[in-house]
């Protein structure tokens, strides 16, 4: 079996070991294994990275456009509340499924797995 790309895997949230089953149950909640390979996707946990990620994004693209919406056109700040809250929410929406999904290829690449930390720090005790 050819090796799947991280990001080729993460952004068609698809498994990361197979490239075929698909990584979501829900819009959010994942697989507890993949269909197609039987991959356990329960080794490993995004967390809140993708959420933080998103909101960087969502911060570094729409920003600039709310200040040079303004700057060339001073609407009201109604106007502002009116666009940007729902503009702001359909951005980050429309990102953080596939971010999740490529933070979580990129700890399956580099093997990253929560079990083996937790192995590991009982280790040390």
């Amino acid at each position: 079996m050819a090796k799947v790309s991280p990001f080729s895997a993460g952004i068609n949230c698809r498994c990361p070991e197979c490239g075929e089953g698909q990584l979501f149950r829900g819009y959010l909640e994942m697989n507890d294994e993949c269909a197609a390979c039987g991959a356990d996707f329960t080794v490993a946990d995004s967390g809140d990275g993708p959420a933080f990620f998103v909101m960087w994004i969502a911060m570094i693209v729409i920003v600039p456009l709310g200040m040079l919406f303004h700057l060339w056109l001073r609407p009201p700040v109604w106007v502002h509340l009116l666009i940007f809250p729902p503009v702001i929410i359909l951005f980050c929406l429309w990102l953080l499924r596939p971010a999740k999904s490529l933070l979580f290829a990129s700890q399956w690449a580099n093997k990253a797995e929560e079990a083996q930390f937790e192995k590991h720090a009982d280790q040390q005790n």
